[in-house]
């Protein structure tokens, strides 16, 4: 019985402004030191360059999320790591469709008016070869979104879910989106965020989200060395 309590206490543990803050900080340093490493690889290496983009764009949320979860919690249940009914796993697949589509019809829009050599090392990671966009699907289709929604869902969207679901959905896609910068990528974001934000609230569950995320980052990796 005793046990039973403990385990529902740290279910339903709140997350606060003590872990975003955190999250935060730690995003900070870790994307600052990220930063320092890409720009002292060798000039005229785009290929590892992108490679090494997509490890840091991975590798830093989730460092901010590890920070997170041990300040108070220490349990990541609260934070939508918990078991999820396998239809929330089909829904996010029709949803990863959905977004592909959106995305698409966005960078078809904006490709003419804004500058999109923003990603040019990214393309060139996929676009280098077999091996190199193998490296860029297990970097930028798995260990990004991994990183990024443990930080932007997990932590940031159900830490605004206290100030109501629409502060959370729109409040946490937006801050995705201006993480990834001012430019094309923007709004592309912002779509992605606005979709796993919800399907974060209905389902639960992290689960989901990651699997729109990567089918996205997935369709970014493919397209281009599929045209190239």
């Amino acid at each position: 019985m005793i046990s039973n309590t403990v385990e529902n206490h740290a279910v339903h543990q709140k997350i606060g402004w003590p872990e975003v803050g955190v999250a935060a900080l730690a995003g900070a340093v870790l994307y600052g030191v990220g930063i320092l490493i890409i720009v002292t690889l060798p000039h005229g290496r785009p290929i590892l360059a992108g490679l090494v983009q997509y490890a840091v764009s991975g590798l830093a949320p989730f460092g901010a999320f590890i920070a997170a979860v041990l300040l108070r919690i220490r349990d990541v249940r609260p934070f939508g790591l918990r078991s999820v009914a396998p239809r929330w796993l089909l829904v996010a697949v029709g949803a990863g469709v959905v977004v592909i589509g959106l995305n698409l019809a966005v960078t078809i829009l904006l490709s003419g008016v804004t500058n999109q050599t923003v990603q040019s090392d990214y393309r060139s990671a996929a676009t280098g070869g077999v091996a190199s966009m193998l490296g860029a699907l297990a970097l930028g289709a798995l260990l990004t979104p991994v990183g990024e929604e443990l930080l932007f869902r997990g932590v940031l969207a159900n830490m605004l879910s206290r100030y109501g679901p629409w502060v959370a959905v729109i409040g946490s896609a937006a801050v995705f989106a201006v993480a990834h910068g001012i430019n094309y990528i923007m709004p592309v974001a912002f779509i992605v965020g606005i979709a796993n934000a919800l399907l974060l609230r209905r389902s639960g569950a992290i689960w989901p989200c990651l699997i729109v995320h990567a089918m996205n980052n997935a369709n970014s990796v493919i397209l281009p060395a599929v045209l190239s």
